[in-house]
């Protein structure tokens, strides 16, 4: 699994616990139009996810800068800080040149922000670009 996904079902749970099956609705009597016979189905939306909240009620949230730290935020999910863990998250984000410097180390939390809110998460502004 990619990095990025462990961050993701971190915050999010796991696809199968997010995710139920569509659900249909009993159908009325056909009437020989097509589009009004055609089965309907519901979907259950899938709840937003307060992201900020989520991770400030983490254990151990408060001893850690997970707002601009992506080592903070890796660590409050259980997840590998470490220098190889930050890079093959940075080639996962688009990034080959990754050096791990103070400079990446931001791009790459405002990064990981970004995608959690591009994947559904509710993330205030200040954590993106």
């Amino acid at each position: 699994m990619s990095i990025f996904g462990k961050i993701k079902d971190a915050i999010f749970g796991k696809k199968a616990e997010a995710q139920e099956a569509p659900k249909s609705r009993p159908q009325p009597k056909p009437t020989g139009n097509a589009w009004a016979d055609a089965p309907v189905v519901e979907k259950k939306a899938k709840p937003v996810v307060d992201v900020e909240n989520h991770l400030d009620q983490m254990p151990g949230a408060d001893r850690l800068n997970w707002r601009t730290s992506i080592v903070d935020l890796m660590k409050l999910l259980g997840i590998d800080s470490d220098y190889e863990s930050r890079k093959t998250l940075a080639v996962e984000m688009g990034r080959e040149d990754y050096a791990g410097t103070a400079e990446d180390n931001i791009w790459l939390h405002r990064r990981v922000m970004n995608e959690l809110a591009a994947n559904g998460g509710q993330v205030p502004a200040e954590f993106r670009d």
